[in-house]
């Protein structure tokens, strides 16, 4: 089959490899229906994640058709159109037990495209199917489900939950690539008072206007001033990162109030500082986190019930095939426009939705 075989940093190539399958008696084989790229996929190939070592099938995101099944497997069979999770769990070590899958330490967590091959590939094998994969409703197109591998939990649980959000908070997203606006989008479930998104992308900030953000401002056009004066100086209960580098967790810090909430959602590959000599009067959390996917069987049913516009974060759409192309969109989304690119599916040629103002 083909695959994208991770090369070494900055480098990357769609190439022959095996064909997966059942190693374990709690896998399952599945056919890729549609994938998508991850910006944590970008910051492998940068060389930011050291775990993936050349010759890995990179992915971790995907829908697909069950092809095989492991003696254990219990939920689907050969057949079943599923999402596959981000996140593996083997449901037995104490973290499943707490539903804390990406925490898991019976050989599962973020395997899939960091230490076992991933999705962007024609076949992949899924261990721990039963409780890493989920049937998908009929009513549920294979393209808005792949979102729900990762972006929607994640942005969900490590920047929502792990946020507090409550009823008229002031939320601050900064970064408005794919996590952010699902970020935006998730905070409008607990009515807050006003989200305010920061990018340096002008095209993304009206996407996240699209998407229900109250104002936005381009990070260059100092974000800190214009968090000040719509909270009267007070600052914001909860500032999400979603982009991953040290100068906007920096930026974060300084836009949260007293006794505010820093939810850090983007993947680091570098050191941050952290001015403790700033914060430690201030009463201010910081959390961080890998994602569960403990809420995607909510988040589906949603989805199901059209109560959650995942279609809209998608800008292009590709073959299979077309995998090398679709990063370079997706790498260079500031002149693209890219939020999230799609592969495969019914639609195979690519498409470019511009994102309203």
């Amino acid at each position: 089959m083909k695959a994208l075989v991770f090369q070494g940093p900055g480098q990357t190539a769609w190439q022959d490899v095996a064909d997966p399958e059942v190693k374990d008696a709690a896998d399952a084989v599945v056919r890729v229906d549609v994938v998508t790229i991850c910006g944590t996929d970008l910051h492998i190939v940068k060389g930011d994640v050291p775990e993936v070592t050349p010759g890995r099938v990179l992915g971790h995101e995907a829908v697909g058709t069950v092809v095989e099944t492991g003696a254990d497997v219990r939920t689907v069979r050969p057949g079943d159109r599923v999402l596959i999770s981000c996140i593996s769990a083997c449901g037995r070590c104490r973290f499943c037990r707490e539903g804390r899958y990406g925490q898991c330490r019976g050989g599962g967590g973020w395997v899939l495209g960091h230490t076992i091959d991933g999705t962007q590939a024609e076949y992949v094998r899924v261990p721990f199917a039963d409780l890493s994969v989920h049937s998908l409703p009929a009513s549920v197109q294979s393209h808005d489900g792949v979102l729900l591998a990762d972006i929607f939990p994640t942005s969900y649980e490590v920047g929502v939950l792990n946020g507090g959000v409550r009823p008229g908070d002031t939320v601050v997203v900064v970064g408005a690539g794919p996590i952010g606006l699902a970020a935006v989008l998730g905070t409008a479930l607990y009515s807050p008072g006003r989200v305010i998104a920061v990018d340096l992308a002008e095209s993304r900030l009206a996407a996240a206007r699209s998407l229900g953000a109250d104002a936005t401002v381009n990070a260059a056009e100092e974000p800190e001033r214009l968090v000040e004066d719509l909270t009267e100086g007070l600052g914001a209960d909860v500032v999400m990162e979603a982009v991953g580098v040290p100068e906007t967790f920096e930026m974060c810090t300084r836009m949260v109030r007293p006794g505010g909430h820093v939810a850090n959602i983007g993947v680091h590959g570098k050191p941050v500082t952290l001015h403790l000599e700033d914060l430690w009067a201030k009463d201010i959390t910081i959390t961080t986190g890998l994602v569960d996917t403990c809420s995607t069987p909510m988040l589906l049913r949603m989805l199901a019930a059209g109560r959650l516009p995942s279609s809209r974060l998608i800008t292009h759409r590709f073959e299979l095939g077309q995998m090398e192309e679709a990063y370079d969109v997706f790498s260079r989304a500031g002149e693209t426009g890219a939020l999230k690119v799609v592969l495969g599916g019914p639609q195979h040629n690519e498409i470019t939705v511009p994102a309203q103002p």
